[in-house]
């Protein structure tokens, strides 16, 4: 890595002339062109096939898999139709990236010659190996047999890409003994066992039209910009996804001017590409904006099943670095790619309804009244509060460890936000006397040409990790690059217990021949006397509530992923899943062995990297400028000129410090005798991580220090500004 890169570098970047914007496509010409949807079904299968199908998806029942046949022809020929000539599985392994092996749909005939095939045989089962991806002893090189399944409930669709289109199938992935190696068994098992318990709750309250019950999912995806040239001279940011060394510009994000500001042109039509691409996959984004940080901006979109969402996600990821790639830039999902500015999360929107009684979680204008929402919305404060630490569990990792706890993320204690309106109908509850609900009112500006609106009832709370925000709960904690199925998991889990505690309560109040809304407050006053600690809306980032938040309210503070990770072990844990059915503790016992090996990976790549570039690219500048600053000295110093000797000791000394501590780093990196993987994550976060951070600390001072033409990696100021 030299200087000369660097400028090359700068130059490329400032001469590159962005992608001609083009005329967006009527949304109604190419929306869901390239997904099998149920309309396009209609049209080619006959009609007994297509009301199966129509069933499953949409009742939630097993598949018939008599018409398979019929399926996978239709969807072959509607795949070539489109220029198709492979098929892929689709799956998601633990690794929170997409899998997928491609197939020709050619088969060789006797007589030698090719005909297009695809069979329901193939559609339904396929057959990667299963020791391959990360299982946590679940297969062995020796037992490697694996399976993917069709999942009907999430369509069908066919990629473009510069090579050409391809027939994708969302699948599941299991084991040969039937444990599942992926993220969307769970995520299928724990909707099913929600749906369950809610509709026993509906049912109790009276209900008997009660369609199967689906959680909803919108999750807003923050993500970086860096130009390609910049990114490719920094092996940091190529090997890990974020910069381990860089000393912060002079501007940053201080000014608050990057947020919902102008989108940069070069930006703006990258953001069109990937909306387009987006929009013919039937993936509804809506909102596109600048974030806080510069070089970082968001995606959302609509609310859509949990399932489907998940999928959308991971396509939403990939179709994102894809297309940063074709303008020049390098997308980073990294949860905190760049030190002093805010880093990236994804909040997730999740709610649970039916076609017969709606949004479950929506208040309406009289939540007072309105029990089937506090029914709901009881069972995830009691939820929140019995597993907050499963929560916290499920968003841990070594990279949103560098998010979560600062200004820009959500603490790591995990509280409920219920909002002003909410707050006082609950504690009306707890003190058994339920009066009403506060209103919003209207909101005048004081200037007759803007108009009078609606205010809402309650103030919004960027502090909490699960805030409530009008007819759903927001889990603000997740990260950048996590799927969005282990956080839905928990949450589906979470909540199908605490609508069977609640069924059964209620179930025994009714027994006892009282009136339903007296039964239902009971239920409630119950749920508030026991869980009411875990609700908030003050500053979650201030002192005083982490000490109250532990100290009072017995609430876990679990920092890092070495202290969270281990809760997926606890006895209560393992109980919870076994119980509701959606993982076993074989099962769940895997994704700790999974997780912790990737947390502790993570972190010793990291800390190779950093003795690398340390050794390799900022000392060998180090040295050079010395060098220089040595020269000049003694030149200056022949013709009687006289210059402070102080630079060239600072950097001295910078230097040597910087490289002690890589020798330190070096050496504690060498450790490799943990009685498990419990105590090697805590060594990793305890002794490693300081040890980075310490030979950064002195590299970075040094950048501030070196002269600028001697520097060798693009800097913050360029990264982040350049565009």
């Amino acid at each position: 890595m030299s200087h000369e890169l660097r400028v090359q570098a700068i130059s490329q970047v400032t001469d590159r002339t962005p992608l001609p914007s083009k005329i967006p496509s009527r949304l109604e010409a190419i929306w869901a062109m390239d997904v099998f949807t149920l309309s396009k079904m209609q049209g080619c299968l006959p009609k007994d096939v297509f009301k199966s199908v129509q069933s499953t998806i949409k009742k939630g029942g097993k598949l018939d898999v008599s018409v398979a046949g019929a399926v996978a022809a239709a969807m072959k020929d509607w795949a070539i139709s489109k220029g198709a000539l492979y098929y892929a599985h689709v799956f998601y392994p633990l690794t929170n990236a997409t899998a997928e092996k491609h197939d020709s749909f050619i088969s060789v005939q006797s007589d030698g010659s090719v005909i297009s095939e695809f069979t329901g045989k193939v559609l339904v089962q396929g057959e990667p190996d299963g020791s391959s991806f990360p299982n946590g002893g679940l297969r062995a090189t020796n037992a490697a047999r694996g399976y993917t399944a069709w999942d009907v409930t999430s369509p069908a669709y066919v990629m473009e890409t510069d090579n050409g289109m391809t027939l994708c199938i969302p699948t599941v992935f299991v084991s040969w003994t039937g444990e599942a190696l992926d993220k969307k068994t769970p995520l299928l098992r724990s909707n099913s066992a929600m749906s369950k318990a809610a509709t026993r709750v509906l049912k109790l309250l009276g209900y008997t039209d009660v369609a199967t019950v689906n959680s909803s999912c919108g999750a807003e995806q923050e993500y970086f910009l860096v130009d390609s040239h910049f990114a490719h001279n920094r092996p940091d940011l190529l090997l890990t996804g974020r910069t381990l060394f860089g000393k912060s510009p002079a501007k940053g994000q201080q000014f608050d001017d990057h947020y919902f500001g102008a989108i940069p042109e070069r930006v703006q039509v990258f953001m069109q590409d990937v909306e387009e691409k987006l929009y013919r996959l039937g993936i509804p984004a809506k909102t596109r904006h600048n974030e806080v940080a510069p070089g970082q901006f968001e995606i959302a979109p609509f609310f859509e099943a949990a399932n489907v969402a998940s999928d959308h996600q991971q396509l939403l990821m990939t179709l994102l670095k894809i297309t940063a790639k074709k303008h020049g830039f390098v997308c980073l999902l990294h949860e905190k790619p760049f030190a002093g500015v805010n880093g990236s999360g994804k909040h997730v929107n999740w709610s649970v309804g039916n076609p017969t009684q709606g949004n479950l979680l929506d208040p309406g204008d009289n939540p007072h009244k309105n029990l089937q929402f506090l029914l709901f919305c009881g069972a995830v404060i009691r939820g929140v509060h019995t597993y907050g630490s499963l929560l916290r569990a499920v968003v841990a990792t070594a990279s949103n460890d560098h998010r979560l706890g600062a200004n820009e993320a959500p603490p790591a204690i995990i509280s409920v936000y219920l909002g002003t309106q909410l707050e006082e109908v609950f504690e009306q509850i707890a003190n058994g006397d339920v009066k009403d609900s506060a209103h919003g009112g209207m909101m005048d500006l004081g200037v007759d040409t803007l108009p009078i609106f609606v205010k809402d009832a309650g103030d919004r709370n960027r502090t909490s990790p699960f805030a409530f925000t009008g007819n759903r709960f927001e889990f603000r904690a997740v990260g950048s690059n996590q799927s969005v199925s282990g956080p839905l998991v928990a949450m589906n889990t979470v909540l199908a217990d605490s609508l069977t505690w609640v069924g059964d309560k209620l179930e025994a109040e009714l027994a006892k021949g009282i009136e339903l809304s007296a039964a239902v407050f009971a239920v409630l006053k119950e749920v508030m006397d026991n869980h009411s600690a875990v609700i908030f809306g003050g500053d979650g980032y201030s002192e005083e509530w982490h000490k109250m938040a532990v100290e009072e309210r017995g609430l876990p503070n679990l920092r890092t992923t070495a202290d969270a990770l281990p809760v997926l072990k606890e006895p209560k844990i393992e109980e919870l899943f076994e119980r509701v059915g959606v993982l076993t503790p074989v099962e769940l016992e895997s994704r700790f062995d999974v997780y912790a090996e990737q947390y502790i990976q993570t972190i010793e790549v990291e800390a190779k990297l950093v003795v690398s570039m340390a050794k390799t690219i900022i000392y060998p500048a180090a040295v050079r400028y010395l060098s220089d600053l040595g020269s000049a000295i003694a030149n200056l110093s022949n013709i009687g000129i006289t210059i402070e000797k102080e630079t060239a000791e600072k950097v001295a000394s910078l230097t040597q410090s910087m490289m002690d501590n890589v020798s330190k780093l070096v050496g504690a990196s060498s450790i490799h005798d943990f009685e498990d993987a419990e105590a090697h994550m805590q060594y990793c976060a305890q002794t490693i991580r300081p040890l980075m951070d310490k030979v950064r600390e002195y590299a970075d001072a040094l950048e501030g220090e070196i002269a600028d033409d001697l520097w060798p990696l693009p800097t913050y100021q360029e990264m982040l500004f350049v565009k």
